[in-house]
């Protein structure tokens, strides 16, 4: 069965799209769509602008969603996927593949949700920081035994999670997970404590936009973040959805479930090859691809 995988924010690069807006109608029409509905000119500075100015969370999380939703669409008659999941802002992505969201409500609501995010940033600081080659439950304890607000965030692949919080509480959470036997622990350049507590204002602001949005019929099941399960059930994705921003993202665990329900290979469909990376560490023994255009 063949599964089809959407990759979120730090997937980006400048340049990202062109070679598609060049030689593909439909992707220069799409992208030209988005200009419009943006209300500003997303193609240029994903073509053409800087890695600063593509790094601006208002921005990446359209130019992701856009690459990956088009590149989909000039895939063809070749798109055929039996279940589809997105890492984080990635979900959004893979509920326009799977024909719950149309292109227009998903890039409105990652536009929103984009700028909900950025606001609670600047509301309260917030910092990330990546947790190499230490037990799950011993992060998630040591979390739990931290002042202030940091929990674990993603949980990516076998001996790397992302925990999110307050900045003191973060930096405090990473010497304790050095003590206890860490590789790593180190910040990552982010601007805010995505999927953590933090970011209820953008829930919250967000559940408003989501819930007057019309979700459709799933053609395949979408594996969420927060269930880790396949779920076909409008109401349910929707509700997920909601939860996703405070909630952790369950890569690890949505993987091996698409793997124990059939999947044999995974196509990324979006910029970089990271979540191909993921895979492989999660499930050795799985095919893992870049999409083949026509």
């Amino acid at each position: 069965m063949n599964a089809y995988i959407f990759p979120g924010q730090g997937a980006q690069f400048v340049g990202m799209g062109k070679d598609l807006y060049d030689n593909y109608p439909a992707a220069k029409e799409l992208f030209d769509r988005a200009n419009s509905i943006l209300d500003f000119a997303i193609t240029d500075i994903m073509f053409n602008g800087t890695a600063e100015g593509l790094k601006e969370t208002k921005v990446t999380q359209p130019a992701v969603f856009l690459h990956s939703v088009v590149l989909s669409k000039v895939m063809g008659a070749s798109f055929k996927p039996d279940m589809v999941a997105g890492h984080s802002l990635g979900e959004f992505s893979a509920l326009v593949a799977n024909g719950v969201l149309t292109f227009e409500d998903g890039l409105r609501l990652v536009s929103q949700r984009a700028l909900a995010m950025q606001k609670a940033c600047e509301g309260q600081a917030g910092a990330m920081a990546a947790v190499l080659a230490l037990g799950y439950e011993v992060v998630e304890q040591l979390c739990k035994d931290t002042p202030g607000v940091v929990v674990a965030a993603n949980y990516n692949c076998p001996g790397q999670l992302v925990i999110s919080g307050e900045v003191k509480a973060v930096n405090l959470a990473c010497e304790k997970m050095k003590d206890a036997g860490a590789k790593r622990a180190l910040l990552l350049p982010v601007g805010g404590a995505f999927h953590s507590p933090l970011m209820e204002p953008a829930r919250e602001e967000l559940a408003a936009a989501i819930e007057a949005t019309t979700f459709g019929a799933p053609t395949c099941p979408i594996y969420q973040n927060v269930t880790t399960t396949g779920v076909t059930n409008a109401d349910e994705i929707k509700e997920n959805l909601i939860l996703q921003l405070t909630a952790p993202v369950k890569w690890m665990q949505s993987v091996r479930n698409m793997v124990a329900d059939g999947a044999t290979s995974f196509t990324e469909i979006g910029p970089g090859k990271v979540l191909q990376g993921l895979v492989k560490k999660i499930e050795p023994t799985v095919h893992t691809q870049m999409p083949i255009l026509e």
